[in-house]
């Protein structure tokens, strides 16, 4: 009993969450977001990504990347309220501004520039600027909580050509923000041109070779390891992994479009999409035989990752639900004024306890940080 709970003591050490963990819950409140346009809803979820990302980010130079995702966030919404009212602020309701209107040619469907700006159209643009701002900054908070090196090394062996890619992608963001301070203190120290135009030249042209040389060091680096280096295999095995792959996706194809079509027969929607997934699994692993890949000190999944990861779970599905049943809690009314139920509402205490049961980031470099 005493070595459980030593155990379970030990989980909560300062250490570095599974990665998987942190985009599992990310995704869940990202598609929760997707499912409303509540805007209180959508601003507790920001709130949540906001708060949980300021009490567990670590030190590493992609945890300074969320702030670009709060921008990113703000300059969605502005520009998603600006062009309703450059194509017109929209017909009837209360107008809160009157601009001379300019019409379009026939073939732009009835579009115009400038005219009456209404409060319907007006919160109609925020709305939807305000749920694609939150998707960003959910997924935004997975980036700055998440070792991309560690989230690596979970690829499955059969991808690792796309991991490599996609570790070059993932890391371009927060190379970013670092080469961005570096280089702004480097041409600070040196001195030169003050203009506005001359001083972003000096400091973009800078800052974007910087982050992407870093980032395809750590592919060079990935490479040089012998990461993803593949084993031999005969002919039968590559023509029977490359049949059921083919396979897979064609019924993946053939499902989506069922469950999208509702004339087709009934067993070419989920049945079809559940077969695809279990061909294109086993056709993965049996690919990833070929690839011989070892691990230093491979990450466990303990229970915080479990409550994290569930935490995402459960707030996806609530917002799924909310969406199906609560329609007037999920799809506000323009004319009247949004509000929230209690399902809601525990939703977001979901997404903010199952995250701060997480333990708190390691102070110093693991070496687990790396790249097997």
């Amino acid at each position: 009993m005493r070595a459980r709970l030593a155990k379970l003591g030990t989980a909560r050490l300062p250490r570095d969450l599974h990665p998987v963990a942190w985009w599992i819950w990310a995704l869940g409140l990202a598609a929760a977001a997707s499912f409303t346009t509540n805007p209180y809803l959508l601003l507790a979820l920001i709130g949540v990504a906001c708060l949980v990302v300021a009490a567990r980010r670590s030190a590493q130079p992609w945890a300074d990347s969320f702030r670009i995702y709060l921008w990113l966030g703000v300059a969605i919404v502005v520009i998603r309220v600006l062009f309703r009212i450059l194509l017109g602020g929209g017909d009837g309701g209360r107008v809160l501004l009157h601009l001379p209107a300019f019409p379009l040619p026939h073939w732009t469907l009835g579009l115009r520039l400038l005219g009456s700006v209404t409060q319907e159209a007006l919160l109609a643009g925020l709305y939807d600027g305000l749920r694609l701002a939150a998707i960003v900054i959910c997924i935004g908070s997975a980036n700055a909580l998440a070792n991309p090196k560690r989230l690596l090394r979970s690829v499955p062996p059969a991808l690792y050509e796309i991991g490599s890619a996609l570790v070059v992608a993932v890391t371009v963001l927060p190379q970013l923000a670092e080469s961005l301070r570096r280089v702004r203190a480097a041409q600070t120290l040196r001195g030169g041109d003050t203009g506005r135009v001359r001083g972003l030249r000096r400091l973009l042209v800078p800052v974007l070779e910087d982050a992407l040389e870093r980032s395809l060091s750590l592919a060079a680096g990935m490479d040089t390891r012998g990461y993803g280096r593949t084993s031999g295999a005969t002919p039968r095995e590559r023509r029977t992994t490359g049949g059921l792959m083919l396979l897979g996706l064609c019924a993946l194809a053939v499902g989506v479009y069922g469950g999208l079509d509702q004339t087709t027969p009934a067993w070419l929607g989920r049945p079809m999409l559940l077969f695809g997934v279990v061909v294109s699994v086993v056709a993965v692993r049996l690919a990833g035989r070929r690839v011989g890949r070892s691990r230093y000190r491979p990450d466990r999944w303990r229970w915080p990752e479990l409550v994290v990861a569930t935490s995402g779970v459960l707030v996806g599905a609530a917002g799924w639900w909310i969406s199906r049943h609560q329609l007037t809690i999920a799809y506000p009314s323009l004319s009247v004024a949004p509000t929230l139920s209690l399902l809601a509402l525990v939703t977001v205490i979901i997404a903010v306890a199952g995250a701060l049961c997480s333990p708190h980031p390691a102070t110093t470099a693991s070496p687990t940080g790396g790249v097997a």
